[in-house]
């Protein structure tokens, strides 16, 4: 079939009422922005189309307008099944109203169902979501009351138990890239993520759908690296030239930045000293959780990227090569609306195939947020109330890596502290507990992680906490804490109390200058 180059205002006519999008991105990294924003319109003007049901991987938007935030018409979905749904805030309303039917399933099941959709198969085996809002024993990954349909079966297999993930068949791909020749070739010079883009095209195709793809600039026919060229024109329909390259960005924060793709870059980035505060409390007393073997760490979103400054300060950051989920190694990990991007990665490779990496252990240590925790050590970061702010990588991550340490503040709405004398210091106490009877929803199961015999930690800037058998114990609290005043009393449960095992955290924490770390 020979490609149509067509503009971005001619896509939403060839997409049927009720068909099932496959979307490319990672926040605002390979976003088609252009078609998303003429499909919006389409709706808007015309009806259509209409009753669409999107699938993607990981959060596609910036929090506010861009992305899949153009698809929050009243109408214009009928089923959305991504891995993460906080930056497309738009759409959570929608869910909340039982508009449309809902699902959040973990970003790296996401990311790997499309190769297996493109190899033929109508499902995915994994013990990836065992124990978690994911297990059809709990919720089946379903968002709302309006969603019914069962999409996750649990079965055993040799004694052991798998989720088995059902999608349907996509019919459109919304992809990009950066250059077309004019057999529909498309290279990715400019991106700095693959992500899943080939497994996604692949999968359309092979469905019997049509794939679209958003590119900077149309090239000759044989102008092309073979090497960069990541969707074969073979399984490509269209090809938009985008009209406005500001909606053909590298990121959502950056038009172009060839360090993102550069592995030969000197930069020193991140290696000032942070103040000494609770959020450096909480870095150094993680840091120092690092098993003495391990080499490959995973810092999440949020409070644990302080850790990578500690690292730095402390003159051992070189000892660990650090992963970003979307598929970089090595290099400075972006933050923001950049997040996905790294400075001087070391090496690029498709975001199935990094979870697939996660998946079998190949990360020694995470560090990732905690949001909210009970009583078992169940770990909650992904809805609270009307607000989805759904999974991503999170249960990918934590049920496969053997420790996990979970890190954050111990309250939250308006905790403030200070650090002085090397002891911590509580002005004015956070009027939301963290540390709760049940969690609003599984994130991350303790069950599963004593059954995978997981090492994990909760850290707060007060107290450190471990997971054993029968909840969590308390292992540390900070030196000027009042045990029952300033832990006790600001938790919904008891946790479990050695007394003879129970210790005060080391003051060079609470202190400025190094502490040592090895």
């Amino acid at each position: 079939m020979t490609v149509k180059f067509i503009a971005s205002k001619e896509v939403p006519a060839l997409i049927k009422d009720g068909a099932v999008i496959a979307v490319e991105g990672f926040i605002g990294t390979g976003v088609a922005e252009e078609i998303h924003e003429e499909m919006g319109k389409s709706f808007i003007e015309n009806g259509h189309p209409k009753n669409l049901t999107l699938l993607y991987a990981a959060g596609i938007g910036d929090g506010g307008e861009r992305g899949l935030n153009h698809y929050a018409n009243h109408g214009q979905l009928k089923r959305v099944i991504g891995g993460h749904w906080g930056l497309a805030p738009k759409l959570q309303p929608l869910v909340a109203a039982n508009e449309i039917e809902a699902y959040n399933f973990p970003q790296g099941v996401m990311s790997q169902i499309f190769r297996e959709i493109a190899a033929g198969k109508n499902f995915l085996f994994s013990k990836v979501g065992l124990g978690t809002f994911v297990d059809p024993d709990v919720d089946g990954g379903k968002l709302n009351e309006k969603t019914v349909e069962e999409l996750v079966d649990k079965v055993s297999f040799e004694n052991e138990e798998y989720l088995v993930y059902h999608l349907p068949k996509p019919q459109v791909a919304i992809l990009k890239g950066t250059y077309a020749d004019e057999n529909g070739n498309i290279s990715f010079e400019e991106e700095h993520l693959t992500l899943e883009a080939t497994a996604m095209a692949m999968a359309v195709k092979n469905s019997g759908g049509i794939v679209i793809v958003q590119v900077k600039n149309k090239v000759k026919s044989g102008s092309l690296d073979p090497k960069s060229v990541k969707i074969p024109g073979l399984v490509v329909d269209y090809v938009v030239e985008v009209a406005d390259q500001s909606k053909h960005m590298q990121t959502f924060g950056t038009q172009f930045n060839s360090e993102f793709l550069n592995a030969g870059i000197l930069k020193a980035e991140n290696t000032g000293v942070i103040k000494l505060d609770q959020r450096k409390v909480i870095a150094r007393r993680s840091a120092q959780l690092l098993p003495e073997n391990a080499k490959i760490v995973n810092f999440g979103i949020g409070m644990p990227e302080a850790i990578s400054f500690v690292l730095k300060e402390e003159n051992v950051n070189d000892n660990y090569t650090t992963t970003i989920e979307p598929g970089s190694f090595g290099g400075i990990p972006q933050g923001g609306l950049d997040f996905g991007a790294t400075i001087a990665p070391e090496a690029i490779i498709d975001q199935n195939a990094m979870f697939d990496f996660y998946d079998g252990g190949g990360i020694d240590v995470a560090f990732l947020g905690l949001a909210e925790c009970d009583e078992k050590g169940n770990i909650n970061v992904s809805k609270f109330g009307p607000k989805i702010a759904g999974t991503g990588g999170f249960v990918n991550i934590t049920q496969n890596t053997p420790v996990v340490v979970f890190c954050g503040t111990f309250t939250a709405g308006g905790l403030k502290t200070s650090v002085e004398n090397g002891a911590l210091h509580i002005t004015s106490e956070g009027k939301n507990i963290k540390f709760v009877k049940n969690v609003e929803q599984i994130t991350f199961s303790a069950e599963t992680a004593r059954k995978n015999k997981q090492t994990v930690y909760y850290v707060t800037e007060r107290a450190l906490f471990k997971l054993v058998d029968d909840g969590i114990q308390l292992l540390e609290i900070a030196p000027g804490v009042d045990l029952q005043r300033d832990i006790l009393d600001e938790m919904a449960f008891k946790p479990i109390i050695e007394k003879e095992k129970l210790t005060v955290m080391e003051t060079a924490i609470f202190k400025e200058g190094k502490i040592g770390l090895k």
